[in-house]
């Protein structure tokens, strides 16, 4: 029979992981709501038209790397490529705009894209995702900025580098568009054909490319902080001095573009030194008409999404196990076993963590398993200690070992735990 495994590009978080995912949720959650966000769910599956109007139908996530099925109502729906899309959607369909001014929401959960696998790069990856909606000042922008950069130091990351660029709005973005398309005429022989395709689609996309050819002819593209208009210029200057008065470093990375019209003024990444070529960790930036583009109210958004595999793969490698067991309790004999079970139960009751063999082995066993759970303490229980209504308490660090009566022993376990 063929062995089952699991899909290309999904991989399985085993228990020994769990534990720094677990982490990373609970202390985005804990930093993001310090800011004043609040956690959304999303389905995992939408429309498709959503992702195409919200993505792009030229775009190659749409193109080449959605996964879309027809529903038995021949309706098309897609696995859920990103986030912002469907945290828009729901801001639209629940009327957050009527409730609050401004929203902030963040969401984490599984994307899906059809790329091929790589080091940080999955078909069924992870993401942690924020959105503003409805301010559109430069402290919002530099506010993002700044809790992004915060949570990731926080979660342990080291060899950061911020960039930013301002990508323009309405009234300055054609101009550039067409001093790219411009530029780019005449090196169609050094362009991909996805770039060639771009120049009479959506020429801005060409900046994403990271085929080496076209990336030299891109080099010498005109930057578009030169067509700012006055008030892009003054936001982006603004967003800079906030981030600078918040000692935030940053590089201006004229090459960061979106191309999409939604998108405007404040783009975002952060990268690490320890992912190699493909460095991106997180990213984001201010798109403006979106909501609207998406049929809501006309509100202003900012956010940004992070990686968690690839963040978690930046992590430094803890030499200590996350798993911990308060108490094993150890019970030898029928009697004991019986004893132990009512009492394993009870101290889990009680708040404590507990564990125990159910198979009778010999002590020597059972302090062993104690070990490879990492219990604190081990209860010792056997014919001796029921009839004398107590049991041997073992401090698996120092090896000391003293009775506790049974009467009252899961407020007496709590209380020594309490002072370790």
């Amino acid at each position: 029979m063929e062995k089952i495994t699991a899909v290309k590009g999904m991989k399985d978080i085993l228990p020994a992981d769990a534990p720094v995912w677990r982490e990373v949720e609970l202390s985005a959650r804990r930093i993001f709501e310090r800011f004043g966000f609040c956690e959304i769910r999303v389905p995992i599956m939408e429309k498709t038209s959503l992702f195409q109007r919200s993505i792009g139908e030229t775009t190659d996530i749409v193109e080449k790397e959605m996964y879309t099925f027809c529903d038995r109502d021949d309706e098309l729906l897609t696995l859920r490529p990103e986030a912002t899309a469907s945290v828009i959607r729901a801001y639209i369909e629940h009327n957050f705009a009527g409730v609050e001014p401004v929203t902030k929401l963040f969401t984490i959960g599984p994307m899906f894209r059809r790329e091929r696998p790589q080091k940080g790069r999955f078909r069924q990856f992870h993401q942690i995702d924020v959105e503003v909606f409805g301010d559109d000042s430069p402290a919002s922008d530099a506010e993002v900025i700044f809790m992004l950069t915060h949570f990731l130091k926080e979660a342990g990351l080291a060899e950061l580098s911020l960039e930013i660029n301002s990508l323009g709005c309405r009234t300055c973005r054609p101009d550039f568009s067409r001093a790219v398309v411009d530029y780019l005429k005449g090196s169609e022989q050094a362009l991909c054909p996805d770039c060639l395709r771009r120049i009479g689609t959506n020429p801005l996309r060409v900046f994403d490319c990271k085929v080496e050819t076209c990336a030299s002819v891109i080099d010498g593209a005109p930057r578009i902080t030169d067509y700012l208009c006055p008030d892009c210029e003054q936001h982006f200057s603004s967003v800079q001095a906030l981030l600078s008065d918040l000692q935030l470093e940053f590089t201006l990375n004229p090459k960061m573009v979106r191309g999409l019209d939604y998108y405007t003024k404040t783009a975002f990444e952060v990268k690490s030194g320890a992912l190699g070529a493909q460095n991106s960790l997180a990213g984001g930036g201010r798109y403006d008409g979106l909501v609207r583009f998406l049929g809501g109210p006309d509100v202003p958004g900012i956010g940004f999404g992070i990686g968690m595999e690839r963040l978690i793969a930046c992590l430094p490698p803890r030499a200590d196990s996350f798993f911990r067991t308060d108490i094993f309790v150890a019970a030898l004999g029928a009697r004991a076993q019986q004893q132990g079970f009512r009492l394993a139960n009870e101290l889990r009751a009680a708040g404590l963590s507990a564990a125990m063999d159910y198979a009778d082995k010999s002590l020597k066993s059972q302090m062993k398993r104690a070990d490879k759970l990492n219990s604190a303490y081990t209860l010792i229980l056997g014919d001796k200690e029921i009839e004398e209504n107590r049991a041997e308490l073992r401090n698996m660090n120092t090896k000391e070992q003293k009775s506790l009566p049974l009467e009252g022993i899961a407020q007496a376990l709590k209380n020594i735990l309490k002072e370790r």
